[in-house]
Parts: structure tokens; sequence; C-alpha cells
């Protein structure tokens, strides 16, 4: 079973990344954003969460096609992102003005309409003030590189331990974030878009582990052709994105995911 880890190459030739980008009717090619969405359904799979009747409640969905893929599969979501003016204000991008935007999450045809339209409901939450009223209500979690737009480390940290609440007992959290591969010591802290060391991952696995939340951690790095090719801006003219260049730092995608007993 999968455990929290780096995006690696050797992951987008398995069958089951291959599996999910069939459904998500996403491309075959080396980029970690399709990573990260194959990543997370395959982790809430292997802990039983995709099921008719299971709840799930996704942060910061923009216009990703998870909602679509989890409704596809009889489960009930919520989706969340920022209140579109406020998102602008600070510069986050969100495309769902409110629910009459709401097919816009299965534009790919990926769930039936009338499914999708009977599962999925959306609602305006900031991952730095989640509602009281989420707290216990569902059996998963899930966010795609979204918690380190919190506006500093110890935010995202803290959206991790606060969003836990939201699970009910033997709920399972899947996110993915930004991670320095270069440095363990300097990085980008706060702003716009942080880059997670693994002493800040290891500090909140240790935090988690502390109130009971259950979380393994895979730190290998690959070594393959793609993902040693550094993408720099403009994204998108070399080989593969699994490896970026943010600021001075080399990042690729982390996967974390994180139990309720």
């Amino acid at each position: 079973m999968l455990v929290s880890k780096l995006c690696n190459e050797a992951d987008f030739r398995s069958d089951w990344h291959r599996e999910w980008c069939a459904k998500l009717k996403q491309p075959l090619t080396y980029h970690r954003k399709y990573w990260e969405f194959t990543f997370i359904a395959q982790a809430l799979r292997e802990h039983g969460a995709l099921q008719p009747g299971k709840k799930g409640l996704g942060f910061a969905v923009g216009k990703e096609p998870l909602p679509a893929l989890f409704a596809a599969h009889g489960c009930e979501i919520l989706a969340t992102d920022l209140e579109a003016n406020f998102a602008r204000s600070i510069g986050w991008e969100t495309t769902i003005q409110g629910t009459n935007d709401l097919s816009e999450l299965n534009a790919l045809g990926i769930c039936d309409p009338q499914e999708f339209a009977r599962l999925v409901r959306y609602a305006h939450v900031d991952m730095n003030h989640i509602p009281a009223d989420l707290e216990g209500q569902f059996d998963f979690t899930w966010s795609v590189c979204s918690f380190e737009h919190c506006g500093s480390i110890a935010l995202g940290q803290r959206f991790i331990l606060n969003q836990m609440e939201c699970l009910r007992p033997g709920g399972i959290a899947v996110h993915t974030t930004e991670f320095n591969l270069s440095s363990d010591r300097k990085t980008i802290a706060s702003g716009p878009t942080v880059l997670f060391r693994r002493s800040d991952i290891e500090h909140l696995a240790e935090e988690l582990r502390r109130r009971g939340y259950a979380v393994e951690i895979d730190w290998t790095v690959g070594r393959g052709p793609i993902e040693s090719y550094v993408d720099k801006p403009p994204y998108g003219r070399g080989p593969g994105h699994i490896r970026l260049r943010i600021g001075p730092y080399v990042a690729t995608s982390l996967g974390l995911i994180v139990r309720r007993p």
C-alpha cells in the first residue's frame, strides 16, 4: 500500500497511475500534477474510501477533476474553495463563483451528470478557518498542492492538524504539497507559496502521532532520467515536470497520507 512519499518517476509507469489517468481523462505524461491526482485516488481506494455512501471533503478544489471522480464511485462530496473575490484579492485562482458553476467540476464528463448533481455540493471555505460544523462529518479529506498557500509553513502545518478534526473515526486524509529537494535548512517559509522541508514534515508527523493519528513516510528520492531534469520557468518545455525550480530551490510534490484510528 502507498505511504506518504515523494513524487518519483517509477510511479508514472505503475498500473495504478495508468488506470487512474484513464479514468480521469488525463494524458500519460511525466507531469507531477497528474501524479498528485492519481496518488490521492489510489491512496483513498487502498483505504476503502471510494465506495458508495462514503463522504469526502475537498479543500481548494479549483477546477480539479477529483470531485467528479469520487462522485463516479458513489461518494458524497463537499467541494470547497475560497470565495472568489477574496481569492482574487490574495492572488489565489478560483473559477467557481457559486453553485451555478458546479458543473465545471465535471467538465470532462467523468461522472454521470445526474449522479454528479445528486452527490456533489459546494461551499466557500478558508483553509485557515475551517468551520466547526464540518468536524467529524467525513470519511476522507483531500487537497491537491494547496496547503503550501496558507501563508506560511506554520499555517500549512496547522491546516493539516485542524482538518483531521473533520474526519470520522477510521477516516483518511490525503494531501499533496510542494517539497524542497535542495535544502533542509533554507527554504521559502512564508508568502503566497512556501516550500516544506523534510524537517517541517517530520515535525508535523510527530505532532500528528502525538495526537493519535497514524502516518508513515518513505523519503526515497528517485534518480530516473526524467526526474533528473529540472523544469524552469516558463515551465513545460522539457521532457517532464516532475521537478521544477521555484526561486533558488529545486522542488517536487510530496504526498501525505494520515489515518484517524
